[in-house]
């Protein structure tokens, strides 16, 4: 409970330097936030940025791993990639070690290593997304948290705003209640300048 006349609100945003404070939103050397939310790389996530999200040495290994995964096999340059080997593969073993070299193909058509590689890797992708899954979610609750927090710092405040209001009204009504009885004892006061004389009756 704070005591009256030693209030001092909540901080929600910390100016530490990044790394000090778990609320603290980093800075960024050169660019507005304007610039950062009408960025055309992609599909930009600023939750790094979030003063409720942990980032960096907080986060486990699991968790940078999770991050990293997600970050590069949802990205247009590993779809790409992936296709471009795919077509290297079947290149490879159809064309150039049996038509350039006239080399038996360690994969010939229809490509049954592929496949299996293929398999493997649609074994282990709904392992993949629930992991990038249960990332996101813990981002989500992060900031939810983070949001509930500060909603509950918004309420005390307001509350004790209205408090504050409530007592500044009884002050003030006291103050017009002291000036009716000095009016009443004294009809003349507040009509001369201080240090003058009250005019004659």
């Amino acid at each position: 409970m704070r005591s009256r006349g030693q209030y001092s609100p909540p901080r929600l945003l910390d100016a530490s330097p990044v790394g000090e404070s778990p609320w603290t939103v980093p800075e960024i050397d050169g660019v507005g936030w304007n610039d950062l939310t009408m960025s055309k790389t992609g599909w930009p996530t600023f939750w790094h940025l979030h003063p409720g999200v942990r980032k960096h040495e907080e986060l486990s290994l699991g968790e940078r791993s999770a991050d990293r995964m997600r970050n590069i096999m949802g990205s247009w340059p590993f779809v790409f990639s992936f296709f471009g080997v795919m077509i290297l593969w079947a290149a490879v073993n159809t064309y150039f070690l049996q038509r350039v070299i006239h080399h038996k193909a360690f994969d010939p058509y229809p490509y049954i290593l592929l496949n299996l590689f293929l398999s493997m890797l649609a074994g282990v992708q709904a392992a993949a997304l629930l992991i990038a899954a249960k990332r996101t979610d813990s981002i989500a609750s992060e900031i939810a948290l983070h949001t509930v927090k500060n909603t509950d710092d918004i309420r005390t405040l307001l509350d004790e705003n209205t408090n504050l209001i409530k007592e500044v009204k009884i002050a003030t009504d006291l103050l017009d209640e002291i000036h009716r009885h000095v009016a009443a004892l004294s009809p003349h006061a507040g009509r001369f300048p201080p240090g003058g004389s009250p005019p004659p009756p």
